[in-house]
């Protein structure tokens, strides 16, 4: 069955102008990527290309007919020229107001897509408004929608390599765990570990390594914080060894940054190898609710299930800022190792495997 991507115009390969109408020369511009990532969509990948546009009362004495053909037809001739042809152009010329079905989010323009020939579960629609995204829901096909988070590079990464997500249940006498995490999210977070300073750190994870990322623990700190932190450094480092797959095209190594009057290193290295070498001191028997002898144990139990070789340096006099900027420097520590590119879409070793 054929994979449709249903591509908006406006806004989604031309920039828009604050009025709204492409009716110009002057106005006429490319949004930044999208020639280089259609073409790289176009000779990689098995989709049909459908432009799907909505023109405001097109032809009409309010907006003639003269004014946007131009720039439409320069687009496409541009587009043409670097290897790039659309299967199908559908525009609706109604205006809002009149309610029509042809007229997005309606369908009324795709019904010969939406018969038995097209696996439209699979296919998406490329847009920059929330009714691209409930376009994608009539159809019953998935969205992908322009945002300061998701520019041209970011949607062919996804087409050509997929979406790095996992999720890891994990459950013992002692602990109860769920955790799930997409490496290429925007630093959201839902921790609760029944441990505060815990979570604050996790946090840190999260945000400083734009990873979308739900860690639910249920453990017994009736008894003490030993297996909850054990672990969820398990379950972690699990599900993001679970998230990176087959780690093609990943930059594999990682950071070093100050935090006040500390110093905070973390080098990591997913080459398959576990190792941790720890250089930190803590003279404190806890830091908020967790107890400093638990650091190198969760930073172990961690590099052990991702399979990552990790060292971890940490100068200062404050205890709090010394462990918030290794949480840190690990954050963007990942962020850089697990950055993909899928121009060199080859692994990361000399060997053919990690």
């Amino acid at each position: 069955m054929k994979q449709v991507l249903f591509i908006d115009r406006d806004g989604t390969i031309l920039v828009e102008p604050e009025d709204e109408q492409i009716d110009s020369f002057e106005k006429f511009q490319f949004v930044p990527g999208v020639i280089r990532n259609l073409h790289f969509i176009r000779t990689h990948l098995d989709f049909e290309l459908v432009m799907v546009s909505n023109q405001d009362g097109l032809g009409t004495d309010s907006y003639p007919e003269h004014s946007f053909w131009p720039t439409h037809n320069l687009m496409l001739q541009t587009l043409k020229g670097e290897g790039i042809e659309f299967d199908d152009i559908l525009i609706d010329r109604s205006f809002p107001e009149e309610h029509l079905p042809t007229r997005k989010p309606g369908t009324g323009m795709l019904t010969k897509y939406m018969q038995g020939d097209y696996d439209l579960a699979n296919s998406y629609v490329i847009g920059d408004r929330q009714t691209d995204a409930q376009l994608a829901v009539n159809l019953g096909c998935k969205s992908l929608i322009l945002s300061d988070e998701l520019d041209w590079n970011r949607i062919a990464e996804i087409l050509f390599a997929g979406e790095r997500t996992a999720s890891v249940r994990r459950t013992t006498k002692e602990t109860d765990i769920d955790i799930s995490l997409c490496l290429d999210g925007t630093g959201k977070s839902d921790i609760s570990t029944g441990l505060g300073f815990f979570d604050h750190m996790l946090e840190q994870i999260a945000k400083h390594g734009s990873i979308d990322l739900k860690i639910h623990v249920k453990g017994d700190l009736n008894v003490d914080e030993h297996h909850t932190i054990e672990d969820t450094g398990i379950a972690l480092g699990e599900c993001i060894g679970k998230a990176l797959g087959d780690k093609r095209g990943i930059e594999r190594y990682g950071y070093t940054l100050p935090m006040d009057d500390c110093l905070c290193s973390v080098a990591l290295d997913f080459g398959g190898r576990p190792w941790l070498v720890w250089d930190a001191e803590f003279h404190r028997e806890r830091v908020g609710d967790m107890p400093t002898e638990m650091f190198l144990h969760f930073f172990k139990s961690f590099s052990d299930a991702a399979r990552m070789n990790l060292n971890i340096k940490a100068e200062g006099e404050n205890e709090h800022h010394k462990i918030e900027g290794i949480f840190k420097a690990l954050a963007r520590s990942l962020k850089m190792a697990v950055k993909r590119d899928i121009y060199k879409y080859q692994l990361p070793s000399s060997k053919g495997m990690l």
